[in-house]
């Protein structure tokens, strides 16, 4: 890695770190916070997106951000917090951070769950200090939020994100890129 994509990285996590600062609607009072808003986008996402209730059965568990806010002016970066759901329980929660650099601008919030297809993939999650989503993740739902895609390649995805409730003024949200890291709310 070149020092300058090191220094932008570095750059990045800074912003994402003081968006993290400005909170993003998450409050402090921790873990009941996150699950009160945890069940509200699973309610929201299988009322919006019915398809998805068949991908949560079907899931070895589900990593829910209710809320992820996202900003950038030439340097850019993100925050969110969420739970880990396996069998419908909490088990352990989550932030995710990413830090961009480049031409951009604006800032966004939306929600994203990422289903965990395989057992596999759900212990290597768990398991992992600190897991970034990379461009082996299939997304289920296009930037827009309009239609559910679960064909059958989809489904064998060891890893499905669904994107949605997007709102702001930077176009489309990706979550490639984002670092998970286990927290203690």
């Amino acid at each position: 890695m070149s020092n300058l994509s090191r220094r932008s990285f570095a750059l990045g996590t800074l912003a994402a770190s003081t968006l993290a600062a400005c909170g993003n609607g998450i409050g402090g009072a921790g873990a009941a916070t996150i699950d009160a808003r945890v069940d509200s986008t699973l309610e929201f996402m299988y009322q919006q997106y019915p398809g998805t209730r068949d991908l949560s059965n079907r899931s070895s568990g589900m990593l829910v951000m209710p809320l992820v806010t996202e900003a950038g002016l030439g340097l850019g970066g993100s925050y969110g917090r969420g739970a880990l759901r396996v069998g419908g329980a909490t088990v352990d929660y989550y932030s995710a951070t990413s830090g961009s650099a480049g031409l951009q601008i604006g800032a966004q919030q939306y929600s994203h769950v990422l289903f965990f297809m395989t057992p596999d993939a759900l212990m290597e999650f768990r398991q992992s200090p600190g897991w970034a989503a990379g461009a082996d993740i299939e997304y289920a739902i296009n930037n827009q939020g309009e239609v559910l895609r679960a064909e059958t390649t989809t489904s064998l995805s060891p890893v499905i994100a669904v994107v949605f409730g997007q709102t702001g003024l930077r176009l489309g949200a990706s979550i490639e890129g984002s670092k998970y890291t286990r927290i203690i709310p």
